[in-house]
């Protein structure tokens, strides 16, 4: 049986094994502690993540994602630095670019399939993960969701897997600009498979920065505001930012693909939010609508 390994991170972060008959609970525990769970020997294969890693890195270093300037209203397409996000109570732009790739949207011709096929496998897999957060939430707590979650995201058109690239720093940067400032994530959860080269790190509740157990091949899964809305913030939605690395890492770029879980637009998370509202509130604040 797995068990969390208290040398994995500061925080107590668990990483279990997909095979591991007691993965759904451990997986689910880690949740509710800290806002993260890694998963390891996962179906998704990692030959598939380096593949979209390699040639997404080519796309971003070249000039054709000009050609796909990101619609304001559909949020499909290319976001320059220029029009990163600044994350919610920051000021500086984050030190980022990225593509939005939505089933529905606009696909480079550039690249191969392999993002979509990607993002196929996860998002079947990441209803996985939601019926083991289902499973073993507390009946009083699962009580609070209109919807089993997995069916929450089942046909949904706002599921995003955004495709990141954090340019090697110059020296030259807005002093106190991240690559990533502190932020929290607006799905119900997001996964997200370990980067090639580290920088994750979350606010532990002590209020101390501490990295995510971020293995090569290992998934990194957290919960984002919407779960922490629709389970009355029995699972809570921790601040984690990435940081500028210092020597090698500093010239080299760093790939990330996280999928954004989210719900269809008419999905009611609580009282006051459907994840409409809720997400076009937190889009106006982010400054991109």
């Amino acid at each position: 049986m797995d068990t969390i390994d208290p040398t994995a991170s500061q925080e107590g972060v668990a990483a279990v094994s997909y095979k591991d008959p007691a993965a759904p609970a451990l997986f689910t525990d880690s949740l509710h502690r800290t806002g993260f769970g890694v998963v390891r020997d996962h179906p998704i294969p990692q030959a598939l993540v380096e593949e979209v890693y390699a040639e997404w890195l080519d796309f971003f270093n070249g000039d054709a994602k000009h050609a796909y300037a990101f619609d304001k209203a559909k949020h499909d397409g290319f976001f320059s630095s220029a029009v990163s996000e600044t994350a919610k109570g920051n000021t500086k732009r984050d030190l980022k670019e990225f593509f939005h790739v939505f089933p529905w949207g606009r696909y480079p011709a550039e690249v191969s399939d392999a993002a979509r096929r990607y993002y196929a496998l996860a998002s079947e897999f990441a209803g996985e993960l939601l019926s083991w957060v289902e499973a073993h939430t507390p009946p009083e707590v699962s009580a609070k969701f209109s919807m089993p979650l997995a069916k929450m995201i089942e046909d949904s058109p706002a599921t995003l897997l955004r495709i990141l690239r954090y340019p090697p720093l110059t020296g030259e940067e807005e002093p106190g600009a991240v690559r990533a400032a502190a932020h929290e994530d607006i799905n119900l959860l997001t996964v997200l498979p370990a980067s090639n080269e580290r920088g994750l790190q979350l606010r532990t509740a002590t209020g101390e920065w501490a990295d995510v157990p971020s293995d090569f091949g290992t998934l990194v899964i957290n919960v984002g505001d919407m779960l922490q809305e629709a389970s009355g913030g029995f699972y809570k939605s921790t601040t984690h930012r990435v940081v500028n690395p210092s020597g090698d890492g500093a010239r080299r770029s760093r790939v990330s693909i996280p999928l954004f879980l989210q719900p269809r637009p008419d999905v009611v998370l609580s009282e006051r939010y459907t994840a409409e509202s809720y997400m076009d509130e937190r889009l106006r604040q982010l400054g991109v609508k």
